[in-house]
């Protein structure tokens, strides 16, 4: 993991620490072979995605606390699945990218271009 690159080819940047992310919630969107769900895409969601991943049967708004989960609003920085964003892609739902911190294995999953095209770039 210390080694972990971007979709740049760069270090893998940090997701977010509050809410804290990543498979193993250490704020990076960091993966290995036990990670199944492959917990790789930095995204800040929004309501139309949220909405559409608890149609879905992921409900990532309502807190768990159990699982070290707060629940997500709009906005904050989550470690999606890959699959689950390319799913959201192809709805036209699919949330921003914060492209130095989504880990180069989702290229496995989804083309550099519509991670480009959804790039998450912060306004001033």
């Amino acid at each position: 993991m210390e080694d972990a690159l971007n979709v740049l080819g760069e270090p893998l940047q940090a997701c977010s620490y509050d809410p804290l992310t990543g498979y193993f919630r250490d704020g990076c969107c960091n993966t290995d072979a036990n990670d199944h769900g492959t917990h790789v895409v930095c995204a800040r969601v929004t309501a139309e995605f949220l909405a559409f991943s608890a149609e879905r049967g992921n409900d990532l708004i309502t807190p768990r606390p159990q699982w070290r989960f707060p629940g997500l609003k709009p906005g904050d920085r989550w470690c999606l699945c890959a699959t689950r964003w390319k799913e959201a892609l192809d709805a036209g739902v699919a949330p921003p990218v914060v492209l130095a911190a989504t880990h180069s294995k989702v290229l496995e999953y989804v083309r550099f271009e519509d991670l480009k095209a959804h790039a998450y770039v912060r306004s001033e």
